[in-house]
């Protein structure tokens, strides 16, 4: 799947593309603040920081498709930062679903999960783990960020 030509713009508003993430572990979450899945925030910060200097990248993608977001990027930025401590890089927030689903999650959501289904996301937190040779392996909300078919394949592929 070729992801590089996927425009992304960062939560302070700069512009790039997926091409930058190339050749790395890319672990894509569609995040939010106000949800009781919110605490994964913390594995996922966990998770970065072990592997970073390895070519991990985490790409939180906060949405508010569950209206379960902040209303600003900048609010959602503090609330990471100061609740999480997160420095993992994050998006602007992005629709997941819908007609004005982000050109990534249009991709995205082509990949079947471990059951073999497609489509939608089904809520907050859902994982796409982007791997170096552009394969991608899907989990849903409720599957931890360190839950152990994660981090074995981000091992493996660093």
């Amino acid at each position: 799947m070729d992801l590089n030509s996927i425009e992304l713009t960062t939560i302070t508003g700069e512009k790039t593309t997926f091409k930058d993430l190339s050749g790395k572990v890319t672990l894509v979450v569609n995040v939010a603040s106000k949800c009781g899945l919110t605490p994964q925030y913390e594995a996922l910060e966990t998770l970065y920081e072990k592997y970073k200097d390895e070519g991990l990248v985490v790409l939180g993608m906060p949405s508010n498709t569950f209206l379960q977001e902040l209303g600003k990027d900048s609010d959602i930025q503090t609330f990471c930062s100061t609740n999480f401590g997160v420095k993992f890089p994050m998006t602007e927030k992005v629709a997941v679903n819908g007609p004005r689903r982000h050109p990534l999650y249009k991709k995205l959501t082509t990949v079947k999960d471990e059951a073999g289904l497609a489509g939608p996301v089904m809520w907050n937190f859902e994982k796409f783990l982007v791997l170096p040779d552009g394969s991608v392996k899907r989990f849903r909300p409720t599957t931890k960020p360190d839950d152990p078919r994660i981090t074995g394949l981000i091992e493996v592929n660093l």
